[in-house]
């Protein structure tokens, strides 16, 4: 009659761990990572497609980006001369008042003028003198990175 050491009514001993059915305490990281990286990707190919207003041919140019917290208001001038807020076209006589409605800090706004790089230099200097005439200090042009 050998007594069992330790353990009251018959000898077995529970033991921690994974043998037991009790809750399993790690996450599997593997899914998370598997849905994140999907987002990334999914990300990375809407992001371009999100531009705000018309399809321009920008020109380039070696200068940095502005660092900016406010997003700023978006003028476009496409290679025909016209003007758009956004997707909406708008006249010269219109684009004051378009800019004030839109404008959060009234005249502080940055604004910025996106000149198709085939337009006439003198219709981009005739919208911004319009922009800087209406108040507007903060203007500026949009060019893409020089590659």
């Amino acid at each position: 009659m050998a007594m069992t050491h330790g353990a009251k009514g018959g000898g077995k001993r529970r033991r921690r761990g994974r043998r037991g059915t009790g809750a399993i305490n790690e996450i599997n990281m593997t899914p998370f990572i598997d849905v994140v990286l999907v987002l990334l990707i999914v990300f990375m190919v809407a992001a371009p497609m999100m531009t705000v207003g018309v399809p321009l041919d920008l020109p380039q140019s070696k200068a940095s980006p502005l660092n900016s917290d406010v997003k700023p208001i978006t003028l476009s001038i496409r290679r025909s001369g016209e003007v758009y807020l956004g997707e909406s076209e708008l006249r010269d006589d219109d684009i004051i008042p378009q800019l004030m409605q839109n404008a959060k800090a009234g005249t502080e706004d940055r604004v910025f003028v996106r000149g198709d790089k085939r337009v006439d230099y003198g219709r981009v200097a005739q919208v911004m003198a319009i922009v800087t005439g209406g108040g507007f200090k903060k203007v500026a042009l949009v060019t893409e990175p020089d590659n």
